[in-house]
This record gives structure tokens, C-alpha cells and sequence, in this order.
């Protein structure tokens, strides 16, 4: 099982294709169980549509599924998760690359983007989670406790107060949770954003976002078996335009 170590944490990764095909990052949906089997409930699966054109890279974020663990940071868990990210594109030797988010994965693209913007080409975020007056309490203790109740039955180290400090940390921020309106708004890196259009995923925060990010495509309708191939194939053009095949 491929996985790497890092300051106290074991992530899993799985890395598809040639080395020598440019590099595309998964970030899988999923919420705090955001792992690379998720994938499959997606309507637009990745994995599947995009093999044999990419290195396809996928992760299980810490404390996601049964492969990827790690303590518990309950400063800025936001980074953490992108330093576990960054950490596996520097154990593959991949210096830059294209990336695809959904769910939570938007918010982690988000974070990326403000603390490695030269190391990401083009984004795809798709239906970005986001806090706003159509979902009070979707991002709060309902969420992570469940969560965090399982892990501390499958013997984890931290206990109920921690994972508090831990949901807290994540999710009071609001909006999107990574980036404020003006952050952004700083982000000039190309995007194609996929809009959500449920609780955790609000139509009016993609429509916001969409209005913010300065350098962005937007495709409104995707899930539908009638509208996803040729949302696939905006994804194809959008990724094909802006790859750059990877350092190694």
C-alpha cells in the first residue's frame, strides 16, 4: 500500500499512469471522509474519464477512511491538509500540476492556491462547500462529531474536545472556509468551476465565487446523465489548454 510519512502522520496515495503524461491532483469529496473511493459516487469520475491522457494522482486526506492517519491540528488544520497534499506531490517528484477538487476539495484547492500558487497550473473546483444563510448548522458539530466518534471507537489518540477544537478551527470562518472574498479575488490562476446546487454545497456560494475569482470558466449544470459527458469534455479542453507535463 503506497504511502508516505509525515510529521506524525501515515497518507495514502495512489499514483495512475506515466510519469511523463503532465500530472493532474485529485481531491476527492467526501467532507472529513474525503478519500479516493469517493470518487465513485461522483457523477463526473475522474479516474475514469481522464485515464490514459494524465498522471493521475489521488490521495486519502488524514483521518479519511482507514488508510490515511495523523494527529489532529487544532490551529490550522487547513494547512496541515495542504502540507500532507504538497508532501505527496514532492514524494512523486511532481513540482507542478493540474488539479481537480470537489466537495471539500474546493476548499483545499483554495488553500493551495494562497500558499503554493507556482506549483498548481489550472484548477477545476467542483460544487465548493461554502457556509450562508440557506444552510445554517451543515458545518458544525452534526458533521465532525459523528466523525470523530468513530475514530476514537477505532482507537484514535485524541478525544471528543480536540475534535471540537478541531471542527471549530475548519469551519468557523464561514463562506469557503480557506479564502476570504478578497483572497479571492487575488487568485489568478485558471479555473473551471463546477456549481453546486445542495445544503453543503450551496448554489449561491458557487454563483459568488464565480463572481470573485478573476480567471475562471464556469459549467452550471454537470450531474445529470443528459449533461455530464459534455461537461467532461469542457474539462478535457480546460485541463488540455493548460497542461504542462511535470518536472520528473
Amino acid at each position: 500500500m503506497p504511502t508516505i510519512e509525515r510529521a506524525g502522520a501515515t497518507i495514502y496515495y495512489e499514483d495512475h499512469g506515466d510519469p511523463s503524461l503532465p500530472a493532474l491532483f485529485l481531491l476527492a469529496p467526501g467532507g472529513l471522509n474525503s478519500t479516493i473511493d469517493f470518487w465513485e459516487r461522483n457523477a463526473i469520475k475522474p479516474l475514469e474519464a481522464f485515464a490514459g491522457e494524465f498522471r493521475i494522482i489521488g490521495m486519502d486526506q488524514r483521518n479519511a477512511g482507514v488508510r490515511s492517519r495523523g494527529p489532529l491540528d487544532t490551529r490550522d488544520p487547513w494547512r496541515t491538509f495542504a502540507d500532507d497534499q504538497l508532501a505527496v506531490l514532492d514524494h512523486l517528484g511532481v513540482d507542478k500540476t493540474l488539479v481537480i477538487g470537489c466537495c471539500i476539495g474546493s476548499s483545499f484547492i483554495f488553500e493551495l492556491l494562497k500558499i503554493a500558487p507556482e506549483r498548481i497550473v489550472a484548477a477545476v473546483p467542483m460544487q465548493p462547500i461554502g457556509d450562508d444563510e440557506t444552510n445554517p448548522g451543515v458545518f458544525g458539530p452534526d458533521m465532525w462529531r459523528p466523525w470523530a466518534q468513530n475514530l476514537i471507537d477505532k482507537g484514535a489518540s485524541f478525544a471528543m474536545e480536540d475534535a471540537d477544537a478541531f471542527g471549530k478551527a475548519l469551519f468557523d470562518a464561514g463562506f469557503v472556509f480557506t479564502a476570504t472574498r478578497d483572497e479571492l479575488k487575488s487568485l489568478n490562476t485558471p479555473m473551471l468551476l463546477l456549481y453546486g446546487n445542495d445544503r453543503a454545497h450551496p448554489r449561491g456560494v458557487s454563483v459568488e465565487v464565480g463572481k470573485l475569482l478573476p480567471n475562471v470558466q464556469i459549467i452550471e449544470e454537470w450531474k445529470d446523465a443528459a449533461v455530464a459527458p459534455g461537461a467532461i469534455e469542457q474539462m478535457r479542453t480546460f485541463l488540455r489548454s493548460h497542461q504542462l507535463v511535470s518536472a520528473r
